[in-house]
């Protein structure tokens, strides 16, 4: 089995993310046709072009891991470790004009992020996490740890979500309990709201309808700042789980926020 070399995963996540946000930038804002897949979500050409990108660079340099990407589905299954990867996480705000959107990339070792990348190809800023680390935030003002900040009481609490449509797929109808508990709620952002979280901007972000390549790359970003990131029960994230999603920035948050979220 392979040993988890940070060093060398990091260099070929980085070089992936560089080669994807080159495919998109000259895509962003300009005229794209947009196709609804099967369950109506977007995808354009930007999507699948930078999804080949990512995957050939990966191939190249770690020929032996596994695949899995939101447009063109899972290579070398059987593999330990696996590359699971959404070229645009945020279509609907890609097509919009809207730079909210980012490319994440995840590497799994026998289901288990241990490294997470997001990357906002427009912007210049990208968050970096790996498994055991502090999350590295590389932006227009430099490079620095990211860092939760202390938030203990729901009741001061910024509260996200990117949609309320994809709390049509909540395994509880329990939201609206979080949100009269929280200070205030804002909506929007996709994946970058992660990394706003885990730069102590936004204290609880909480989802559903999640897929694998919406969330392995956020697991290590978000832990590795401070915060926690589970399902809505409290139970670790997983490919078999219900596809909500919980984000703290402060751990004292995590058990109010499940409680109120997953009561009978």
């Amino acid at each position: 089995m392979t040993t988890f070399d940070s060093e060398r995963f990091l260099k070929v996540a980085e070089a992936a993310a560089d080669v994807a946000g080159a495919v998109i930038r000259p895509l962003f804002r300009s005229r794209l046709a947009v196709d609804d897949k099967s369950d109506d979500s977007p995808v354009t050409i930007a999507d699948r072009t930078a999804e080949r990108a990512l995957r050939a660079v990966i191939a190249e340099r770690l020929p032996d891991h596994g695949i899995l990407g939101e447009e063109f589905g899972h290579e070398r299954p059987e593999a330990s470790w696996c590359w699971v990867l959404d070229p645009i996480d945020g279509t609907r705000a890609f097509v919009t004009g809207r730079p909210s959107f980012g490319t994440l990339i995840a590497l799994l070792h026998e289901g288990r992020p241990v490294l997470g990348v997001i990357d906002q190809p427009m912007t210049g800023e990208r968050w970096i996490g790996v498994s055991g680390a502090a999350t590295r935030y590389r932006g227009p003002w430099g490079d620095e740890r990211a860092q939760t900040r202390p938030c203990p009481h729901l009741d001061a609490a910024e509260l996200s979500c990117t949609s309320p449509e994809m709390l049509a797929a909540a395994p509880s109808a329990h939201w609206p309990s979080l949100q009269g508990a929280t200070r205030r709620t804002t909506w929007g952002g996709d994946c970058y709201t992660y990394g706003l979280l885990a730069l102590g901007h936004v204290d609880v972000v909480a989802e559903c309808g999640m897929k694998i390549w919406d969330w392995a790359a956020l697991v290590p970003v978000v832990e590795g700042a401070g915060g926690r990131i589970t399902d809505w029960s409290g139970a670790p994230l997983s490919a078999q789980g219900d596809g909500s999603v919980l984000a703290v920035g402060d751990p004292a948050l995590l058990a109010p926020a499940t409680a109120l979220l997953s009561r009978g």
